[in-house]
Parts: C-alpha cells; sequence; structure tokens
C-alpha cells in the first residue's frame, strides 16, 4: 500500500522560497506519475506540477519559471522547489502518485496536505 506524507509548508513572503516534500512508502510499481496540486480556500483543487518516472514534466502556467518538481530515488521522495511566491500561491499543497493511461487516470493516491501561505 502506498502512503504519501507532504512536508515543509509554513509562511513565507512574497519573493521568498519553500521546498515541499513528498515522502513515499509502499510499492509503486503501479504508478507513472507523481505530481503535486494544490487549493485555495473556495477553490477548486488545481495541478501545479507532474513528473513522469521517466523523467518529463509539466506544469501549470501560473508556475512556470518559478517552480520546480524533481524526484529524489534515493531518498523515494519527490520534491516541488517554489521560488518567488505570490500571494496567490496560497493553497493547501497535496501530493500525488496515479497511473495515466493516454488521458485517463487509475489508482490514484493523495497525500494529508500541507499549508503555504503567502503574505507580508
Amino acid at each position: 500500500q502506498v502512503q504519501l506524507v507532504e512536508s515543509g509548508g509554513g509562511l513565507v513572503q512574497p519573493g521568498g522560497s519553500l521546498r515541499l516534500s513528498c515522502a513515499v512508502s509502499g510499492s509503486i510499481a503501479n504508478f507513472n506519475v507523481m505530481g503535486w496540486y494544490r487549493q485555495a480556500p473556495g477553490k477548486q483543487r488545481e495541478l501545479v506540477a507532474t513528473i513522469a518516472f521517466g523523467g518529463s514534466t509539466n506544469y501549470a502556467d501560473s508556475v512556470k519559471d518559478r517552480f520546480t518538481i524533481y524526484r529524489d530515488n534515493a531518498e523515494y521522495t519527490v520534491y516541488l522547489q517554489m521560488n518567488s511566491l505570490k500571494p496567490e500561491d496560497t493553497a493547501t499543497y497535496y501530493c500525488n502518485v496515479h497511473r495515466a493511461v493516454g488521458r485517463l487516470t487509475f489508482s490514484e493516491v493523495w497525500g494529508q496536505g500541507t499549508l503555504v501561505t503567502v503574505s507580508s
């Protein structure tokens, strides 16, 4: 059984940086994509970034050139490096693993989330 535990959230000023971590336990043999999603108060959950096990990445337009997703295979952890943070980045960030087959998603697992607050 796969479990995801996020950490690294907190309060940061606009323009600052944070690195979120997602620790993965259990077998991930049935998955091929990991990602970060976020949900702001009163808003729908949205994709932030994904990384396929082959290494390809995808980013939401709102975070391009500011956020970087990467995976540390030795530590079985996926990270989201967030730079130049803006108040609109404030949200609960969730780690996810899933199996993508074409445009379909199977067997997804979510973490509990970590809160990021960007405010002066």
